[in-house]
């Protein structure tokens, strides 16, 4: 059977779409199409996989700014990318610290958006401790936001497998559908941050953090609203040390 050009686009898009949608519902919906067309059409895995479906790569450019919590910062970044494909590094510029994000362009969009809203979450929580002195209560702000970072990881990783747990067991083609999205997806984004990054060097580690500061921002992570239901030279980042 001959697949025409088109068809794979859209079945392309169908499972794209379903990894990329935060809405369990409608990435079923979008897997159930995929999986059936592929069946109907007899589609062969390796032709679906070098489709280009048009969700654009792209490098983006997300401020972190300067100053005591960049490290910290490009920690909570770092948790929301990873749990969104999105690879990141980042660049010291006089201006201050910028990140450089890799991915599917809608996957940047939720990258940015969640960034910006946690990161606020998180700050309006800091702005109220104060200690003894002011490097103190910079110290404990500091590793807030480290644990803080850690814990929105650790519920997006959580968040990500009960969506995936929502497929009935029955559903081996939706779940093959959705593993070749997310293998091809991956790689592509794995060749595409390689190519536009370039040579990579491991920054220094970021000093331990405070173990009172850790826990009460890992608490406050806990509580926080992820949005996810509604928001549709150069280092490599690397996870703080607990205290």
């Amino acid at each position: 059977m001959t697949v025409n050009a088109d068809l794979l686009v859209r079945v392309r898009k169908l499972l794209d779409k379903a990894e990329a949608t935060t809405n369990s519902h409608e990435a079923d919906a979008f897997s159930r199409k995929a999986a059936e067309l592929i069946a109907d059409h007899r589609i062969d895995p390796d032709r679906l996989a070098a489709v280009d479906a048009a969700d654009d790569l792209e490098v983006r450019e997300i401020e972190i700014g300067r100053g005591a919590y960049v490290r910290a910062r490009l920690a909570l970044l770092q948790a929301i990318a990873e749990a969104n494909d999105v690879r990141v590094v980042f660049q010291a510029r006089p201006h201050g610290t910028v990140a450089l994000a890799a991915g599917f362009r809608s996957d940047l969009d939720v990258v940015e958006v969640m960034y910006t809203a946690l990161h606020q979450q998180a700050s309006s929580q800091m702005a109220s401790v104060k200690r003894q002195t002011g490097a103190a209560t910079q110290r404990f702000r500091r590793s807030f936001l480290f644990g803080f970072a850690d814990r929105i990881g650790e519920v997006l990783g959580e968040s990500n497998q009960r969506a995936e747990g929502k497929v009935r067991p029955g559903d081996a083609a939706v779940r093959s559908a959705r593993a070749l999205a997310t293998t091809t997806r991956n790689d592509r984004v794995d060749e595409f941050a390689a190519a536009s990054f370039g040579r990579v060097r491991t920054a220094r580690a970021p000093g331990a953090a405070q173990v009172g500061g850790w826990g009460a921002g890992a608490a406050a992570a806990s509580r926080a609203d992820i949005g996810r239901t509604r928001l549709p030279g150069r280092r490599a980042l690397g996870r703080a040390p607990r205290a």
